[in-house]
């Protein structure tokens, strides 16, 4: 290894990096397997491709390229030098909308792509659902497709010419009539013609093996479109022409409902014929909520396009008349079309976890987790009924579980089947299940593959379709490409097992010792890190809409800073083999630095992977019995502080020290501060001491009940304007507020578990519950209203997780409200003050991610408070944004959405945060002052002169 780095280093002008933490981030792709490579290498162009391909030539070292990391078959893994193209070969190099082309880089991510063509009115015609981080030339690896390949096929269909470097260093321009062919392709191929003519089977969707029937002359002898599949096993792509097709000027969505994926099959393909864009299916079994759906147990999602919006819907009307169905759904609004194809999108992901049989085991074949390998077969569209019909039989007869969704009109299918790949018994039921399915998809005269390639997953099987004599042609075809096999080797020919390198094989049997109760998992932290499956939906470079997941990703670009990358980093230390000392980590503990604890990925991660709650589950174990860093002391025991504070009645002075910048840089690097933070101010006054003193006597018992008011460390101590507001809100709605415990303290243990204190958190959160004994143990459940969306979220989850023992812990987080869920479920028949002004502002990462935030849309629509909130998160983060070296991290999530929204709001915008970490980053990097939804509320009230409800007028 030593030779070949230096060699590298030497000869690279890119990134050469062969430390731990850029090799676990590579050991796993999206798929079930997992090889540890040497090192990567990110080129900055393709001499240093070249460069990377010589060293590794001289030293015997294979080389595997690599672009969004999310192939399903293994073909992104590797044991030599990967190249990571995501880095520096990731730009459009240009466009042109005469001709209808674009010249990209291999490490171009779809979406850059489809943003530069559309002002043109153009775009690029497949579009896998992975579209937001998947890249080019990955795309170009695995032929990749998409729901709009009946109309636009896959990107072999759309690929020109190819730049490409071989194994042996030759640079290769490949096109049709032979451009660009190694020597030897055109005589092996002639010699083979009668074999090519009738060796594949003819369907849309046949991506598996060698698509020599390319260079056929018939076909025009194309090199490029021969190229397209071959999975970085004949040469590396440094540079692309690719076609673009004409985008619809207006789009429709036609949802049909039918009686089961069966009935969906056998409709899709007579749909063809009116001209669809898509023709996608799935069942119930993957949607977790039909409420959006027509009637149904199967669905079909066809688009259709037209000049006009009236045109498409025209047409979708069409597809509706013909189609039998049960119900149907004809969308023609964007957002609406969007919100439908999220489900579908999220697919691959939400697809792993099936429900459990409680009469089995977790691991065993009725186990939550499912997992790819079958992930994309495909067989002629008019045989998909029958196929999956016999599919199901064979899943039940091998005793397994699948969710199917996929491209119906083109025959393919998507499945995660809940394989048990722990155990020996279970690694033999796989193949056994493999082998035959293999058998059943060529009897139906299908493919292997219809999208993903086949990578290890398939390779194995492809004599069953194809027979010995044409695999042994692929094998030749390889030879003339790569005659030293330094390119994937074990891809497509001469594969390895399909169950050898299997990923979870090096991970513990036995359950890690952990503090979270993790109950989705079966209190299994291994179980947790298996979520992750590689689908990199935090790897997408601009946040979508509300989305949250992954800000310090987007702000880094990094892998080692997306939530994939942090779970790699746990998989291995798990496993032990690259990252040896478990959790002492400092890789893992770096990763996990940049980690804001914001939850997103408890939401918008498609398999629901929860990595604040990972990294303060490391942190505990990481510092345990050792001195931990300053901030975690200063910013962790914040509550104790401030308690501190507010009884020794000393905010005066605390603030007056705080504004004397000497002694506040001392306090500040003492207390692991980043430098450029100012220390917020302490209210003088208690939130709670200046609601008893505005408590008026002869308040009357309200009609619609009482709420009692949670007074978090944030609201208490900082913005007890906050909750004077909110007093003032409830009681005008009609309900009677009341503190949640006579004089003693409680604490929801927020700043203790974002820094990994969870043995000072769990006893936080007894002495909570101990000091809520009356109402948790007497009546009906309490309604406790908490205004802090960081501390809701933190008694909502963290709570009952940390002490799963406890059944006052579970009946607590069952009676948190926010304080919009407050008003819509205890009054909801009171009519809010009119605002009628625009909003701006962002929703708190964690209210979208535990909370959601749809009682507060329609409290603001109420309100006449119009427009929508941004997403992304604020980067401050608790205590994240205040801690020495990460100020940089944070402006820059603040700078993705939120300051821009409010810098471009309206003069008389209304500037919502109900966190106080959101409003402080606007004080602080703006100058702007945000407001908690209750505060604009009860200023409205003022200004109207409403009286309390509850109260005397």
């Amino acid at each position: 290894m030593a030779g070949v780095r230096a060699e590298l280093r030497g000869t690279v002008r890119g990134e050469v990096d062969f430390d731990v933490t850029s090799r676990a981030l590579v050991t796993m792709d999206a798929s079930n397997y997992r090889r540890v490579p040497l090192g990567v290498v990110a080129p900055r162009d393709a001499d240093d491709v070249a460069a990377t391909l010589a060293a590794c030539r001289a030293h015997g070292v294979p080389v595997v390229a690599r672009g969004g990391g999310t192939s399903i078959a293994g073909q992104a893994t590797g044991v030599g030098v990967v190249l990571d193209f995501t880095r520096h070969m990731n730009g459009l190099v240009s466009l042109d909308p005469a001709s209808r082309t674009a010249v990209v880089q291999p490490g171009l991510i779809l979406d850059r792509l489809q943003q530069a063509a559309a002002p043109h009115g153009l775009r690029f015609g497949p579009d896998p659902s992975t579209h937001s981080r998947c890249t080019l030339g990955g795309m170009i690896g695995n032929n990749s497709c998409g729901s709009h390949s009946v109309a636009w096929g896959t990107t072999a269909d759309s690929v020109s010419a190819l730049s490409v470097t071989t194994a042996r260093g030759d640079r290769l321009r490949l096109g049709r009539d032979w451009s660009g062919a190694p020597e030897g392709l055109r005589p092996l191929v002639e010699a083979e013609l009668a074999r090519l003519r009738t060796g594949f089977p003819d369907l849309p969707r046949r991506i598996s093996g060698y698509a020599l029937d390319a260079l056929l002359p018939e076909n025009g002898a194309d090199v490029a479109r021969s190229f397209c599949g071959s999975e970085g096993t004949l040469g590396i792509v440094t540079e692309a022409v690719v076609r673009l097709v004409e985008a619809p000027r207006a789009r429709a969505l036609a949802v049909l409902g039918y009686a089961d994926e069966s009935a969906a099959a056998e409709a899709a393909a007579g749909l063809l014929v009116h001209g669809p864009l898509t023709v996608e299916g799935m069942a119930a079994d993957l949607v977790r909520s039909t409420a959006d759906l027509p009637r149904g147990g199967a669905w079909l999602f066809v688009e259709t396009g037209g000049d006009t919006a009236a045109e498409a819907h025209a047409r979708a009307e069409t597809i509706v008349r013909a189609a039998d169905v049960l119900d149907s759904l004809v969308v023609t609004d964007p957002s609406g079309q969007r919100a439908l194809w999220r489900i579908r999108e999220d697919a691959s992901g939400t697809a792993t976890r099936i429900p459990v049989n409680t009469s089995q085991s977790p691991g065993a074949g009725g186990s939550a987790e499912a997992w790819p390998g079958w992930e994309d077969c495909a067989v002629p569209p008019a045989r998909l009924g029958a196929y999956l019909r016999d599919f199901r039989s064979l899943l039940t007869a091998h005793g397994l579980r699948g969710t199917l969704y996929g491209h119906f009109g083109d025959g393919c299918i998507h499945v995660r089947i809940d394989f048990d790949l722990l155990t020996e018994a279970g690694i033999a039921r796989f193949r056994d299940f493999s082998e035959e399915l293999a058998g059943l998809v060529t009897a139906h005269g299908g493919s292997l593959s219809g999208e993903h390639g086949d990578g290890q997953a398939r390779a194995e099987l492809l004599p069953r379709m194809y027979g010995a004599e044409m695999v042994a042609l692929f094998e030749r075809a390889k030879g003339v490409w790569d005659p030293d096999d330094l390119l994937n080797p074990g891809m497509l020919v001469r594969p390895a097992p399909l169950d050898t390198n299997l990923r979870f094989s090096v991970l513990p049997r036995r359950p890690v010792d952990v503090v979270f109760g993790y109950p989705a998992d079966g209190g299994d932290f291994s179980a947790a890190v298996r979520r992750c499956v590689g689908v990199a939906k935090c790897r997408t470079p601009e946040a979508a809409g509300s989305s949250v997941m992954c800000p310090s990703f987007r702000a880094t670009g990094e892998e080692e800073h997306s939530t994939r990358g942090r779970a790699r980093l746990l998989h291995e230390m798990l496993a032990g083999e690259l990252v040896t000392d478990g959790w002492r980590s400092t890789e893992v503990r770096d990763a996990l630095d940049l980690c804001l604890s914001c939850k997103g990925c408890r939401t918008d991660c498609p398999v629901g992977v929860d990595m604040a709650t990972y990294k303060a589950e490391f942190l505990h174990h990481h510092y345990e019995g050792r001195r931990r860093p300053a901030a975690h002391y200063a910013m962790g025991w914040l509550p104790r502080w401030l308690r501190l504070v507010a009884r020794t009645r000393t905010a005066w002075l605390v603030n007056s020290l705080a504004a004397v910048r000497p002694l506040a840089a001392v306090a500040k690097r003492l207390g692991g501060i980043a430098a450029e933070r100012e220390i917020p101010r302490v209210a003088g006054t208690t939130f709670t001491r200046a609601w008893r003193r505005s408590v008026r006597e002869g308040v009357e018992t309200p009609g619609r009940g009482q709420v009692f008011l949670w007074p978090d460390t944030f609201t208490e101590h900082l913005s007890p304007a906050v909750g004077l507001a909110a007093v003032r809100v409830l009681e005008a709605a009609g309900l009677a507020v009341l503190p949640v415990t006579a004089g003693k303290p409680v604490c929801c243990g927020l700043t203790y578990v974002s820094t990994g204190q969870l043995d000072r958190a769990r006893e936080v959160m007894r002495r909570t519950l101990d000091a809520m004994s009356g109402p948790l143990d007497s009546g009906p459940a309490p309604h406790v209203v908490v205004l802090e969306p960081s501390c809701a979220a933190a008694l909502r989850t963290d709570l009952p997780e940390l002490l799963p023992d406890d059944p006052r812990a579970a009946r607590l987080s069952a009676s948190i409200l926010t304080f919009a869920e407050a008003l819509e479920r205890l009054a909801p028949d009171w009519t809010p003050p009119r605002i009628d002004r625009p909003a701006v502002g962002q929703t708190h990462c964690h209210q979208h991610a535990v909370l959601g935030d749809t009682p507060d849309r329609r409290l603001r629509t109420a309100a006449g408070l119009t427009g929508e909130l941004s997403g992304g998160c604020c980067g401050l983060a608790g205590n994240f944004g205040f801690e020495k070296g990460h100020y940089e991290v944070s402006a820059t999530c603040a700078e993705e959405q939120l300051l821009p929204s409010v810098r471009q709001a309206p003069e008389d915008a209304v500037i919502l945060a109900d966190g106080f970490s959101c409003r402080t980053q606007l004080e602080q990097l703006a100058g702007v002052g945000g407001r908690h939804l209750a505060e604009v509320l009860a200023a409205a009230l003022e200004t109207e002169g409403r009286q309390p409800a509850n109260r005397p007028g």
